[in-house]
């Protein structure tokens, strides 16, 4: 009875997947995005907001989003606060420019209610479907890129370096870094032997050698009460972000959430094949909704701008396809507001190998790039590079945009930017101007 009300539901069978699948695939994601339970209320302190009652907020507005991109959108896709928008509000609008979190709230409630009204007006479809395709292709190869270069921070492969060389390899003879080219390995192994759940497999393995071996700390407990989010919960100020000083923090989050978004769902749907001939994802206003429905509340909950997770392609690779993935996923992030002990103990140096495959996984989209045009290469290559570059999608998303259009009228081809080009075209300059740099 249960199974023909998923089937009914989620169309298991036309998407080629099982309860198993879907329930692995959740775990998978899961796991290689636990870190947002510590991270993010970790990056909030620096913004004056307590941990607890922040970390709280970061998973209810998790299972609020995810389950709605689940039961709704019937998408495997994953959503909670993103990272970058937690770090501009914390470091930047909180820190630089000195205004209150509770400010910082008000604004990304009001970002997420504008993305609602554009996605509800269906205005959000048309700009999406103004990308062309080659700066579609680049998204999933961006994002790769950039999970990957996550992946290599996170594990310590690549540290921080000096003024003349910003990057450089890190201590390979590390305790940690042996650990995560372990995990790495094994990962690679298990996957060119086409083992299913590799990816949870190395993960788990990496983790258990971590815990072993004095790396990580093993969870001194199992289960404990979740903190009180009432510190948190209704604190925004919205009528405090309602002014023109503001406008820049606002345009900002906008753009970022927008972009962030539409690249996460485009990328992680090409390696999904969930995209039509056009490069199109099909009945893309419904993850949107998810999305910026997520972000009015999680504003309400008490963090920052949340939305879909590149991690989701962790999961989509270990064979989720549908809404009940997402259902996993949520349902995981409520346990963590129990479990959160064992959860947040999974190391960095575990996850990092996975997101580093994945990323080499999404990375193969690199065929499809037209690199002949150069009007079409240059702009897809911005993409690309600046995301990883600058550590932010947004930069990346938005230097596209620009380019776009700009080298179709020198190579004597406007006809070629459709009218929604140019409004994202004009948001992405204001980003640029307007970006508390």
């Amino acid at each position: 009875m249960g199974e023909n009300i998923l089937e009914r539901h989620f169309k298991l069978s036309e998407h080629g997947t099982s309860v198993k699948k879907e329930f692995v695939g959740g775990l998978v994601t899961f796991m290689t995005m636990a870190y947002i339970i510590v991270i993010n209320p970790a990056i909030l302190e620096a913004a004056g907001m307590p941990f607890g009652p922040a970390m709280v907020a970061t998973i209810l507005s998790a299972i609020f989003g995810t389950v709605i991109m689940g039961i709704y959108a019937n998408r495997p896709f994953a959503i909670a606060p993103y990272m970058g928008e937690n770090a501009f509000v914390a470091y930047t609008v909180c820190g630089v420019l000195g205004y209150s979190w509770q400010t910082a709230l008000g604004a990304v409630f009001i970002s997420g209610v504008l993305l609602t009204i554009l996605t509800l007006t269906k205005s959000r479809n048309v700009m999406a479907e103004a990308v062309p395709y080659n700066l579609k292709v680049s998204f999933a190869v961006g994002i790769g890129m950039f999970i990957t270069f996550i992946g290599l921070v996170n594990s310590k492969i690549v540290v921080l370096g000096t003024a003349d060389a910003p990057l450089h390899i890190g201590q390979v003879t590390s305790p940690e870094v042996l650990i995560a080219v372990i995990g790495f390995l094994i990962i690679a192994a298990l996957m060119i032997r086409k083992v299913k759940g590799a990816i949870l497999i190395g993960i788990l393995t990496s983790a258990l050698i971590a815990f072993a071996t004095g790396v990580a700390k093993a969870p001194a407990e199992i289960v404990s009460m979740p903190p009180d989010v009432s510190q948190v919960f209704l604190q925004l100020d919205v009528m405090g972000a309602l002014s023109w000083g503001f406008f820049a923090v606002i345009l900002t989050m906008f753009t970022m959430d927008f972009l962030d978004t539409m690249g996460t769902l485009i990328g992680a749907s090409a390696k999904a094949g969930f995209l039509d001939e056009n490069g199109n994802l099909p009945e893309i206003e419904k993850p949107f909704l998810a999305d910026s429905l997520a972000t009015v509340f999680g504003a309400v909950a008490g963090t920052t701008t949340t939305g879909t997770f590149v991690e989701s392609s962790a999961g989509i690779e270990a064979g989720g396809r549908t809404g009940l993935c997402a259902l996993f996923i949520a349902g995981f992030f409520a346990l963590g507001l129990f479990f959160s002990p064992l959860f947040a103990a999974i190391p960095a140096v575990a996850t990092g190998p996975a997101l580093i495959i994945v990323g080499i996984m999404m990375m193969s989209a690199v065929k499809d790039l037209d690199f002949e045009d150069y009007a079409e290469a240059i702009p897809a290559f911005a993409v690309i590079v600046l995301m990883s570059f600058t550590y932010n999608m947004g930069v990346g998303l938005c230097a596209g945009f620009v380019l776009f259009p700009l080298l179709k009228i020198v190579q004597g081809k406007v006809h070629d930017v459709k009218p929604a080009a140019w409004v994202l075209f004009l948001l992405c300059l204001a980003f640029f101007i307007f970006y508390p740099y």
